[in-house]
């Protein structure tokens, strides 16, 4: 399975997606002008390897900040990873970032998905 990795911009979050070593990231900043277009090449990713998953997986996300049109697409990210077996996400935020903290919250709220949360 090939593995996605697209580097971080100003807009975009950085993306690693490597199944063979075990690396599921999205971090940064996500504010692309276009959201759907932007997490299609994820969710597709994630429902190849939804067919033939790691026994267990750990999708870190480290994000700093996402509009409205990026949460409604990690949700999608999310909810795709819902149907994977030995599914754990580690949520990420800044100690003081209370908003990252809560949205992560109501994210696990949303998918039936153990979620860690850790600072950083």
């Amino acid at each position: 399975m090939d593995i996605l990795n697209l580097e971080g911009t100003e807009d975009t979050p950085k993306i690693i997606l490597d199944k063979g070593n075990g690396i599921f990231e999205i971090s940064g900043r996500s504010l692309p002008e276009d959201s759907a277009e932007f997490y299609q090449p994820v969710l597709d990713w994630i429902e190849e390897y939804s067919k033939d998953a790691n026994a267990s997986t750990e999708f870190m996300f480290k994000l700093e900040y996402f509009n409205t049109a990026s949460s409604k697409l990690i949700l999608d990210v999310l909810s795709a990873l819902e149907d994977i077996d030995g599914m754990t996400i580690i949520w990420y935020f800044h100690e003081d970032d209370e908003d990252m903290e809560e949205a992560g919250e109501e994210f696990s709220e949303l998918v039936e998905i153990p979620f860690e949360f850790k600072t950083y």
